[in-house]
């Protein structure tokens, strides 16, 4: 495991290292996620990530510097179609998503974060919905013990539909996170 990762309470000068990340055009790209205007950015954060209570939200740091974040927050899924076509299910469902800046891909820090944020996060089922052209966050996800149960579309693009049901599996039992 790595030392030099640790996870704590997004300050509000983490905001603006989000938004510049965000806009990263490799990370849209992969992610299928489109950045937004700063002013759409920072109102979404502010009132619907930081502004929810029920959301946990987290900055993740090596070595000190902030790297991205990693959040958890529960979704209505009324409005959602699976890739037939079909109606979501009608319970809300807790989901998690992640972003981490380009200088930061590829050297484990999301796989220690996860793992971390995991600890703490303990609702289960947790459901995440990566773009399925997203193998690294895809096999993230799987190296947390999260199993594919379909795919899902976002606008054009599918995504797949992955949950975990029990706790992660990476991490021993009984050991305290490093925030």
């Amino acid at each position: 495991m790595r030392d030099d990762v640790r996870i704590r309470d997004v300050q509000d000068a983490d905001l603006e290292l989000f938004y510049e990340q965000q806009l990263d055009a490799e990370a849209v790209r992969r992610s299928r996620f489109p950045s937004r205007e700063r002013e759409v950015f920072m109102n979404h954060w502010v009132t619907k990530v930081l502004g929810d209570s029920t959301a946990f939200v987290q900055t993740v740091t090596v070595a000190g510097e902030p790297a991205g974040n990693i959040v958890a927050w529960w979704e209505d899924q009324k409005d959602q179609k699976d890739q037939e076509g079909h109606p979501g299910p009608q319970d809300p469902r807790r989901f998690v998503g992640y972003w981490f800046g380009r200088p930061f891909w590829g050297r484990g820090i999301a796989t220690e974060a996860l793992t971390l944020f995991l600890r703490l996060e303990n609702n289960r089922p947790l459901y995440a919905d990566p773009f399925t052209g997203n193998t690294a966050s895809v096999r993230l996800l799987e190296k947390h013990g999260f199993q594919h149960t379909g795919t899902v579309r976002h606008g054009e693009n599918e995504h797949a539909m992955l949950v975990l049901e029990k706790p992660d599996e990476l991490h021993e039992e009984g050991s305290q996170p490093r925030l």
